[in-house]
């Protein structure tokens, strides 16, 4: 299927990631421009390529410009940058300190650089924007991950709604364990894995002219949590 995608313009934040570097490469076999942006990225000079603090609402702002000064478009965003689950200490699951730090780094940071292209996206009256969450959004036994993916999905879905109607989506996926070579077998009180590609071919999907009728969706890879019913 042709996703028609030939000549967009996406910013991939936390490209150079394992998820991201996937996504980027899904988006250029697609025809796109998949601009990369991270804190260790070192700019080129054809604007592919972009150093941004995800954290620094003037570093999303200039990052935005940028991509507009170099490509005179923008139509989706996709953010993967947060710091893996395996950098959350285990023994400060129910910490205080913990839970606001990774609020932050994850679903704060998404929110300050959907802001920051959303209004591009309003006068272009078109746009996609994507965040990745994960499936500890849907359990218990780990405050940390659960609130800041959970609260992901719950911004996503305000900026969804805030903005029906007006050619943009906002949606996310949320991954299990993510492994280059994922298991078929699903553990009772466990997501299913995937793979990287595996999710860039459904956040590359949700990136398309195609995906209009998708919106303010919370989106698994793998099978969803085995045991559990959400809605």
């Amino acid at each position: 299927m042709d996703l028609g995608l030939s000549g967009r313009v996406v910013l991939v934040v936390g490209g150079t990631g394992l998820v991201g570097s996937a996504v980027v490469q899904r988006l250029r076999e697609e025809g796109a421009t998949a601009v990369v942006a991270s804190r260790s990225t070192i700019p080129d000079e054809h604007g592919t390529s972009l150093r941004l603090d995800a954290r620094d609402d003037a570093s999303a702002a200039a990052a935005v410009d940028a991509v507009l000064a170099h490509h005179g478009r923008l139509d989706g965003l996709v953010v993967t940058a947060a710091p893996s689950a395996q950098t959350l200490d285990p023994s400060r699951n129910d910490d205080p300190a913990q839970v606001l730090e990774a609020f932050d780094a994850k679903a704060v940071t998404f929110l300050r650089l959907a802001n920051a292209v959303l209004p591009v996206m309003r006068e272009a009256g078109y746009g996609r924007v994507v965040g990745i969450s994960g499936q500890n959004a849907f359990i218990t036994s780990n405050t940390t991950g659960a609130v800041r993916n959970a609260a992901l999905i719950v911004i996503a879905k305000n900026l969804a709604d805030a903005v029906a109607g007006s050619g943009i989506t906002v949606n996310t996926v949320s991954p299990s364990t993510v492994t280059p070579t994922p298991a078929a077998e699903v553990a009772p009180g466990r997501g299913g894995e995937s793979s990287p590609d595996e999710i860039a071919d459904l956040v590359t999907f949700l990136l398309s002219p195609r995906a209009r009728a998708i919106s303010g969706e919370s989106i698994t890879t793998g099978h969803r949590v085995r045991g559990v019913v959400s809605f």
